[in-house]
């Protein structure tokens, strides 16, 4: 599937599953994404800036899981349901500008020099904004990876992403969280009576024709459920089949959010199932009470 939709790209949005930071970069398509990489068969510059926004990381942060102390980005919990902001076309020529300077500002500084990382650059970045000294080899990563200006552009792109919502800049994390889900529950409304905004319209949609019903994917606070649900199996190996393959799509998930991807399945008859796919080196157990493949 993949491969169709990089086909017409020169260049596609990318980031590592499992990472300290969670950065979000224009790779080249003669790269293909290999199975520790998601890859976002998109080429809009306003886009990267969103993702790369405190709104989209805060997100993120939450209905993703982790693994060991690395979060993890799973994409049918972090980018499916995230509810994109409806920008103006002067906002979305700003977040264009401010997606490309970030990308090209990273890859400038790391052509110069080439030990330097995206890893050890956030890390100064992280320290920069805590108020810490900056000093030792994290000055020699500062001056290199510019970071000073790093900030900005990440300040930059804060800014705008939060005026193309329409929200003030300074909300807290939990004001954001609490925002969004609102906004991605009004966007299910919408797809419900068949309205869908696009992020590749001509990709995704290229006949203009009107989605039908049960297409959106509602979060809670990283509680996600998807409005159409499958039958529940009748026998058990259908069941540890559906279980199995619906904790691939997720990536991470609880019995709970698991269950609600069925119709009449209980948390209860889901988490034996987890148990025994973990069991059997299948599936490993998250913090929280959560299951990852």
């Amino acid at each position: 599937m993949i491969r169709p939709a990089l086909a017409p790209l020169g260049r596609y949005i990318a980031t590592v599953e499992t990472s300290k930071h969670r950065m979000f970069q224009f790779l080249e398509t003669t790269i293909l994404p290999d199975h520790m990489l998601i890859a976002i068969a998109i080429n809009e510059p306003a886009i990267l800036s969103v993702l790369s926004s405190k709104f989209h990381v805060v997100w993120a942060l939450k209905a993703g899981g982790t693994l060991e102390d690395r979060p993890r980005y799973n994409k049918s919990l972090c980018l499916d349901p995230f509810p994109f902001p409806t920008h103006t076309d002067s906002q979305k020529t700003q977040l264009r500008s401010l997606g490309e300077q970030l990308d090209a500002h990273r890859k400038a500084q790391q052509a110069a020099h080439p030990k330097l990382t995206l890893t050890a650059m956030y890390n100064v970045l992280e320290k920069l904004r805590a108020g810490d000294r900056i000093e030792g080899k994290d000055k020699e990563i500062y001056d290199q990876g510019l970071i000073g200006i790093l900030r900005d552009l990440h300040d930059q792109i804060d800014a705008a992403t939060a005026a193309a919502y329409g929200w003030p800049a300074d909300l807290s994390d939990d004001d954001i969280l609490h925002r969004l889900v609102a906004l991605n529950h009004e966007r299910a409304e919408e797809e419900a009576r068949g309205i869908i905004r696009w992020l590749r319209p001509e990709y995704q949609n290229p006949k203009g024709v009107q989605a039908t019903k049960g297409k959106q994917v509602e979060a809670d606070l990283g509680m996600v459920d998807k409005i159409e649900k499958a039958p529940w199996p009748k026998t058990l190996p259908e069941q540890i089949s559906a279980v199995q393959s619906a904790l691939r799509d997720m990536g991470e998930a609880t019995p709970d959010q698991i269950a609600r991807r069925f119709q009449r399945a209980r948390a209860a008859s889901v988490q034996p199932l987890l148990e025994s796919l973990a069991a059997l080196g299948q599936a490993e157990v998250t913090q929280g009470g959560r299951y990852a493949m």
